[in-house]
């Protein structure tokens, strides 16, 4: 029969080796201790080269703008909160815009986002950009269909000019499946705590879920470039999409002791796949 572990067993650990030294010799399961182990160490040294970039990039005065988008509960917050955990704040920052105000609605559409673009030696993260006009707002009926087309027609030569002046985009679209989404809701409704994370327009990601993706599809087909590509990440496994996602952003630089790194920086080609046309559905 298999021992269980009692408080005073854990008091005298020094290291998870000698932690999973005694869960063996108790006979006791420990997949799922080895597992969040595993990922704990890899993150770390993952966020150790993140740390590396952002002095690199700090260095050379390089201009990176990380762009998350994803159907709702994809997980574009929660892999950004492990790219910034130990990053500097003075040179790394969150753009997570609200709907625009009356004043903005008049303006060029591009105009808000420009203003957050990263300065020289600066990373920053868009938790939703300006292709919220490209799937949620014509999905949702936020923008008329006029309003969409020209988004179509005027988002490549946007990023064609940021590409031109020195801007690095990197462009993720987290993917997830319809059910693992419906899973995610359900545990935000009986979370106290991301309770406040279920909008209206979440509710309507379950219903809407083929005008979702008729939507996602034409914009992967009219905003795919060779200068700015769709980088999709699988995010049913939300740990292993945070992992491959940090190795994808580092796997894209030649920084200073990269050669050095306690990990491998080349991601999981399962996992992370750069977008290519198809007439069979890709992702989720």
């Amino acid at each position: 029969m298999d021992e269980a572990l009692r408080i005073e067993d854990f008091e005298g650990f020094k290291s998870n080796q000698e932690l999973l030294s005694l869960l063996k010799e108790k006979n006791i399961s420990y997949t799922s201790v080895t597992d969040t182990l595993s990922y704990n160490n890899e993150i770390r040294q993952l966020q150790i080269e993140l740390v590396k970039l952002q002095n690199y990039i700090a260095e050379k005065s390089l201009r990176v703008a990380i762009v998350f988008e994803g159907r709702d509960a994809a997980g574009k917050g929660g892999n950004i909160r492990r790219f910034m955990e130990h990053l500097n704040p003075r040179s790394s920052r969150l753009v997570a815009l609200n709907k625009p105000t009356d004043v903005e609605k008049g303006q060029w559409y591009f105009q808000r986002y420009v203003k957050e673009l990263p300065n020289p030696g600066e990373i920053v993260f868009f938790d939703r950009s300006w292709y919220n006009r490209a799937v949620v707002e014509p999905v949702m009926g936020f923008c008329s269909e006029n309003q969409y087309k020209q988004f179509l027609l005027q988002v490549p030569e946007f990023e064609h000019m940021m590409y031109e002046d020195g801007v690095i985009i990197i462009k993720f679209w987290l993917s997830i499946t319809k059910d693992e989404q419906l899973k995610r809701f359900e545990g935000r409704k009986e979370n106290p705590l991301k309770r406040w994370k279920f909008s209206p327009v979440d509710k309507q990601g379950q219903i809407l879920w083929d005008k979702y993706t008729h939507y996602k599809s034409e914009m992967f087909s009219k905003t795919h470039t060779a200068y700015c590509p769709w980088i999709i990440v699988k995010t049913n496994d939300k740990k292993v999409a945070r992992l491959e996602a940090m190795r994808h952003v580092l796997s894209s630089f030649n920084y200073t002791g990269k050669e050095n790194a306690g990990t491998t920086l080349n991601p999981d080609p399962n996992v992370v796949m750069r977008y290519y046309r198809s007439n069979i559905n890709q992702i989720d």
